[in-house]
């Protein structure tokens, strides 16, 4: 039997609170009438008989005596079936395509379920992005976590619509891939153009999308990559789909939690972000992977910018622990009109030296990879020489990694972002830019690799 309150104590922000409230559940779902309107919530506090509950659709209108609340005992669940590929839906899981209501036998809790790390299945196999900078250099593996860190301004929104239009599952096998996107806290014309860009290549059938706005209330924020992820498990594990899930923009994802910390009087932590953000951000993160008794997979992509670039902010610092590596955006590069601006030093994936070379990619990847970070590095210490005694000065061999470094910025990391190339593709303008140097100095490739690949 549920039990209706016909008050609540008072509402403020996007909480509202309750007394006298017995047998209430964490987590719990909650139904609100405001007069003719119906809202739900989400019980986040319980204090003996005080309860404290977020509430999805925003508390405006609500007043401690037009207010009733009724207590479900369920778990925030949405209606999930293999019909929401090419659907659109708002940061809880209701649909906002004018496609109707989506049917389903089943709800699934979006709170989702913890993988045993016992019945994880390492990453293997790699997913094609068709980007030469993030394929060859920073290679994303099949059931990895891989954020991209970004900065305000940089062209962020155009590499995640560019990925989600181009990835795709690189292997002889016949497997089912498709893509679930989450926006949060995105304008309405960022999110107009992702639809946009998605019906212009074609991959909007292939993609489950779940639009949160910077003007929908704040409490949705939470929800939104639970959603996702949610439609993420059930495809991977219920359907045998390999999904790629990007998530944009994580930052605003943490800045409503920290609103809503806030509001329910937290001890504030590190920039005024609540104590459990690293055990939160780690709830999301560890959804992905792979189980040894399903054939599917989870691969996230999660997109944040860092406030002023700084990357030992909480949400980047706590990201990086969780995560197996990261792509950083760089805005020397950007303004350098270089897209997309990937700054491969400070970068890696760790889990690509499993899932590259032979019998995955190309017997030479490894070795590639590998001079190029070297000689890329090494350009940027001649560059710093060259400030100081000018270019005119450097020897001969320091003019040639002068040469190197323009040409693997404006032809390898800048393509645009319209441009998809194949992995062949991207590795031959590596060892273009490699053949630059001398042989003498690739001293990360193996003779026999050079003798092969290295073009005079």
């Amino acid at each position: 039997m549920f039990k209706e309150y016909l008050k609540i104590k008072k509402a403020q922000g996007p909480l509202i609170f309750l007394e006298g409230i017995r047998e209430a559940k964490y987590g719990e779902i909650i139904e609100i009438s405001v007069g003719d309107e119906k809202r739900l919530g989400k019980v986040v506090r319980i204090e003996e008989d005080f309860v404290a509950a977020q509430v999805f659709q925003g508390t405006s209108g609500m007043s401690t005596k037009n207010t009733s609340v009724k207590f479900t005992g369920k778990p925030f669940e949405i209606a999930i079936s293999k019909n929401i590929l090419g659907r659109a839906f708002n940061g809880v899981g209701k649909p906002i395509d004018g496609g109707g209501p989506l049917f389903s036998e089943k709800k699934y809790n979006i709170n989702g379920r913890p993988i045993n790390p016992v019945a994880r299945k390492y990453p293997r196999n790699f997913i094609q992005t068709g980007i030469s900078s993030i394929d060859i250099l920073l290679t994303l593996i099949r059931g990895q976590k891989l954020p991209i860190f970004s900065g305000n301004g940089l062209p962020h929104k155009e590499l995640a619509a560019q990925i989600v239009n181009q990835a795709r599952i690189s292997s002889e096998e016949e497997v089912k891939f498709a893509i679930c996107f989450a926006a949060i806290g995105v304008t309405r014309d960022d999110g107009a153009y992702f639809r946009e860009k998605f019906e212009e290549s074609g991959s909007i059938d292939n993609v489950v999308m779940f639009m949160n706005y910077a003007d929908d209330p704040v409490a949705e924020r939470i929800s939104t990559p639970r959603c996702a992820l949610t439609a993420a498990e059930y495809l991977a594990f219920e359907e045998d789909m390999h999904i790629l899930v990007v998530v944009t923009d994580v930052t605003s994802y943490c800045e409503g939690l920290r609103e809503i910390a806030s509001a329910r009087e937290e001890v504030p932590s590190r920039k005024g972000y609540p104590g459990y953000l690293y055990s939160d951000l780690a709830s999301l993160y560890e959804r992905a992977g792979m189980l040894k008794s399903k054939k599917g997979s989870i691969t996230f992509l999660p997109i944040l910018t860092m406030p002023n670039d700084d990357i030992t902010h909480p949400i980047p610092d706590l990201t990086g622990y969780i995560t197996e590596g990261q792509v950083v955006l760089s805005r020397e590069l950007s303004n350098n009109s270089i897209v997309p601006p990937v700054n491969v030093l400070p970068s890696l994936s760790r889990l690509m030296k499993d899932g590259i070379g032979e019998g995955f990619t190309r017997e030479d990847h490894p070795d590639i990879a590998n001079q190029l970070f070297s000689s890329y590095s090494k350009v940027q210490e001649i560059r710093s020489l060259a400030q100081i005694i000018g270019e005119e000065d450097l020897s001969d061999i320091d003019k040639l990694y002068m040469k190197f470094g323009r040409y693997f910025e404006d032809r390898f990391i800048n393509q645009g972002f319209e441009e998809n190339r194949r992995l062949e593709e991207s590795l031959d303008i590596g060892w273009k830019a490699l053949s630059i140097l001398p042989k003498e100095e690739l001293d990360r490739i193996d003779d026999a690799v050079i003798e092969k690949y290295y073009r005079k």
